[in-house]
């Protein structure tokens, strides 16, 4: 079995890895330009995706800062906790450097036998027959504009800015989230002395760029911040693709969804897509199947309603908060803070978030 992956992103290397430890021959093809790694993003991975990845695409332990607590806060209560989530003594999320994770499985897959990563230019389709199966994971190819270009995208007008900031060591094992008057706030600790920041603000435009270090210290209330890294930037939009796939190309990863980041659970959802395609596939391989338009029909009818159905739900999360800020009134926070003292309901939150919806 030999499968071809577009695109050499993280989404990409990640799913490559998953199928190379199955003995599944894998290409990616990508361009010749190196992915850009800005070291100032991180990702958020929930406890059930680190036991997965650490099992069944590669152990990342040594990367990861584990969180204890996630705390939540609202400007217009004034600093009073909205939500408390809280794991086990081990875990309850974990944060890790998008360039660390990316860099650890380029490496290990170029020792891979099973792997190979051959240049191709983004308008080049000779390649579409060679393949049983193609997994497309780039955006820019010319096989995303000819059969994927039919999509639900929203524009968030808004800005996300990321940087890392270090400070002073501490006990640095809870995540805080404020929904500020500008947009929604992330400090999320990554070592004792060092806390990513991920600070969505409303109307922004690259201007403001200057004053995101100012507003950051407004919010800090626990660091005592020694440096601000570079700051970058990219606008926030969401994306839901209408059909998964085309014959035997699937699409795959932010081709197929993107949310707002207030959640962290843009990659959560990726790796749960690919805990289901490996399924698929395991029992393709035990019946002796190919691995053809079925196994892409069988992963929309799994994973499509269930990924609109969270997309929106991180969505409406977005949107009733932006409505608070707008309408200048706490009556959404306050709702919110008296749910959270219920733990039944508290638990169900935390397990959706851990694990996704489960139906």
């Amino acid at each position: 079995m030999k499968v071809c992956i577009l695109g050499d992103g993280l989404s990409s290397l990640t799913l490559a890895k998953a199928l190379v430890n199955q003995k599944i021959f894998v290409d990616v093809l990508a361009p010749k330009s190196e992915i850009i790694s800005i070291k100032s993003r991180t990702i958020g991975i929930s406890k059930s995706n680190t036991v997965f990845f650490n099992k069944n695409i590669i152990n990342i332990k040594k990367y990861l800062w584990r969180l204890k607590k996630i705390e939540i806060y609202s400007d217009n209560l004034k600093n009073e906790k909205l939500l408390n989530f809280e794991g086990d003594n081990q875990q309850l999320f974990s944060i890790i450097k998008n360039h660390e994770l990316y860099q650890a499985l380029k490496k290990d897959l170029s020792k891979n036998k099973y792997f190979k990563k051959k240049q191709i230019k983004n308008k080049d389709l000779s390649f579409i027959n060679n393949y049983e199966m193609i997994v497309n994971c780039n955006y820019h190819h010319s096989v995303t504009n000819k059969y994927f270009n039919k999509k639900i995208t929203k524009r968030y007008n808004s800005f996300a800015y990321t940087t890392i900031i270090k400070h002073q060591k501490i006990l640095n094992d809870t995540a805080v989230q404020i929904f500020t008057k500008k947009g929604p706030l992330a400090f999320l600790p990554i070592s004792d002395n060092t806390t990513s920041i991920v600070y969505s603000v409303h109307n922004s435009i690259h201007k403001m760029k200057e004053n995101i270090e100012d507003l950051i210290k407004v919010y800090n209330y626990k660091y005592k911040i020694k440096k601000i890294e570079k700051i970058n930037v990219f606008e926030l939009k969401s994306l839901n693709l209408r059909s998964y796939y085309h014959n035997n190309i699937l699409a795959f990863g932010d081709l197929l969804h993107k949310i707002h980041p207030l959640a962290g659970q843009g990659f959560n959802m990726t790796i749960r897509d690919i805990k289901t395609l490996l399924k698929i596939i395991k029992n393709r391989k035990d019946l002796g199947l190919p691995l053809d338009s079925s196994v892409n029909n069988e992963f929309e009818n799994k994973l499509k309603h269930r990924n609109f159905i969270f997309s929106n739900g991180v969505d409406l999360i977005h949107e009733l908060f932006n409505l608070e800020r707008k309408t200048q009134n706490n009556i959404l926070s306050k709702s919110i803070q008296m749910v959270g003292k219920n733990s039944s309901i508290n638990n169900i939150f935390t397990k959706i978030a851990d694990k996704g919806i489960i139906f």
